[in-house]
């Protein structure tokens, strides 16, 4: 299981994990929900406490994973599979360009 925490610019939303069984969930955190409810991550996940499910990574989140010669490059430096899609999230997108960056938790942080 991988997990992260998810930010909106400097507010904590939430944890999106990729389970062991290859599904993903995106769980907006209590405290965020209560006094950010209009503060959404992405038009196609409002803020909700249910968790959002699916069985690939969620189409946001995949959006923010570079592309093209940058994807080359990250995929190289950190020796990730380009079809390790979740992987590839936690290497790049701690300071992406937008209000949205994931960190990941690591098991020595739980």
């Amino acid at each position: 299981m991988r997990e992260a925490k998810v930010y909106y610019k400097e507010l904590f939303a939430g944890i999106l994990t990729e389970t062991d069984d290859g599904e993903y969930l995106f769980r907006y955190d209590e405290m965020y929900v209560a006094n950010h409810p209009d503060k959404f991550i992405t038009f196609t996940m409002p803020v909700t406490i249910k968790p959002y499910r699916d069985n690939r990574l969620f189409p946001f989140f995949e959006g923010l994973i570079p592309e093209g010669w940058l994807l080359d490059i990250a995929s190289e430096s950190w020796k990730i599979n380009k079809a390790d899609r979740m992987g590839l999230l936690l290497a790049c997108c701690r300071n992406c360009i937008g209000a949205v960056s994931v960190e990941p938790i690591s098991a020595k942080d739980e």
